[in-house]
């Protein structure tokens, strides 16, 4: 493992939402999506201006063109990636695991308002702990989530062994904008900007200012698909999307 992989695979662990030392950053995460919960919808909206929405379309749009049967939707927060693949790719099954049980509640009762039960389940579970046996899936999906595993290694292998071989890994993610000026006024507002909304409607400062910094340790682009490689994944690729500001990561199980 390089140093700068080293240093990701430190910082990503260590970077947590309240940096209080007594707890988990698992823990810490459990408990400041509890907290955001009610708030988490509208505040993506405003915060991306709704282009968190093309995101995920995008991202879907890829993953129909393998055609799966069976989906499991890793950190699936308020099921709002679960819901696009469901009209768009109409599988017999999706799967949404999450740690937060109040963004499982909102997600489970916006699922049963668009008449999605039948497809698409909701549970609470841990995603570097998987309950289900190997093989198991046709494609194993994350939106905004993996950069909050404790260990991402582990999580992400526990996603390639509960695929099918050749199934594929869907992961989007922030990224971080490589070219000028975007680079500077992204940073400017998810440093600045970002925390002060963050606080005014979730009441909770700290889960924004935890955005940008885990942002900011992610290992992003081809680091990103390094580590996809060493956890057992081959044809890693990525598609940045609005200049950077967010990718697209797929890859398959042998």
């Amino acid at each position: 493992m390089s140093s700068i992989d080293k240093k990701h695979n430190k910082n990503t662990a260590t970077v947590t939402p309240y940096g209080d030392t007594t707890d988990s950053k698992k823990g810490q995460v459990t408990t400041m999506f509890d907290r955001i919960a009610p708030h988490y919808d509208n505040l993506n909206l405003i915060l991306s201006l709704g282009i968190d929405r093309y995101w995920r379309k995008k991202a879907i749009q890829l993953i129909a063109l393998q055609n799966p049967k069976t989906i499991l939707d890793i950190a699936t927060g308020t099921a709002d990636l679960a819901i696009e693949a469901a009209k768009v790719i109409r599988p017999d099954q999706i799967i949404g695991v999450d740690i937060s049980a109040n963004m499982i509640s909102i997600g489970s009762d916006k699922i049963a308002a668009k008449g999605m039960d039948n497809i698409i389940t909701l549970e609470l579970g841990d995603s570097e702990q998987l309950r289900f046996e190997t093989d198991t899936f046709d494609t194993v999906m994350a939106a905004f989530g993996v950069r909050n595993f404790e260990n991402l290694r582990l999580g992400l292998k526990e996603m390639n062994r509960v695929l099918k071989p050749g199934g594929q890994i869907m992961v989007l993610e922030f990224s971080k904008p490589r070219i000028f000026p975007l680079k500077q006024l992204f940073n400017l507002y998810f440093k600045y900007i970002l925390p002060v909304i963050g606080k005014i409607r979730s009441k909770d400062q700290n889960a924004y200012k935890y955005l940008y910094e885990s942002v900011q340790v992610f290992p992003d682009y081809e680091n990103f698909n390094a580590i996809l490689v060493e956890c057992g994944f081959i044809e890693a690729k990525f598609k940045d999307l609005t200049a950077g500001i967010c990718t697209i990561y797929t890859a398959k199980k042998p």
